[in-house]
């Protein structure tokens, strides 16, 4: 097993002001890395399934999962990644040209439970948090590279 640690820094000079902020942050208990670039084309694909045990390549074990990072290597186009949860919810998120998106699981359930998505605002009562299933991946315009790295103890 071994520590992941993450960085975060952000540093601007505004108005001849430097301001920083930096957070780091480490997750311990990891024993299993996956880090691949998958082609992503303007046709909505599956990049990954996750469940209560591993049962092939691209498929995770939804409570071991403790931190996923997508980064689209694009110089130009978007790439959208949906979320889906074992009640059908889905979240939608843009993720424009060399930008990265990072999802960090519950420190003790990993991915079970971790999100639930309504479609109206009168719906928001509704706080049933269901756990990930898979994560689809579209790109806007054009084919685009996407880095997909994800940590599991």
């Amino acid at each position: 097993m071994a520590d992941l640690t993450i960085n975060i820094n952000e540093n601007i000079t505004l108005n001849n002001q430097v301001i920083e902020s930096s957070d780091t942050r480490t997750i311990t208990g990891i024993g299993e890395i996956s880090k691949r670039i998958l082609t992503i084309t303007t046709n909505e694909a599956e990049i990954a399934t996750f469940s209560g045990a591993v049962a092939s390549s691209g498929h995770y074990n939804d409570s071991a999962v403790r931190y996923i990072r997508f980064t689209n290597l694009d110089s130009t186009n978007h790439i959208t990644l949906t979320f889906r949860n074992n009640a059908n919810d889905e979240v939608a998120i843009k993720l424009d040209a060399k930008n990265s998106f990072m999802l960090y699981a519950d420190n003790d359930a990993g991915m079970v439970g971790v999100f639930n998505a309504t479609q109206a605002a009168d719906a928001a009562s509704d706080t049933a948090l269901g756990s990930l299933t898979n994560i689809q991946a579209d790109a806007g315009a054009s084919t685009c590279d996407l880095e997909m790295f994800i940590a599991s103890t």
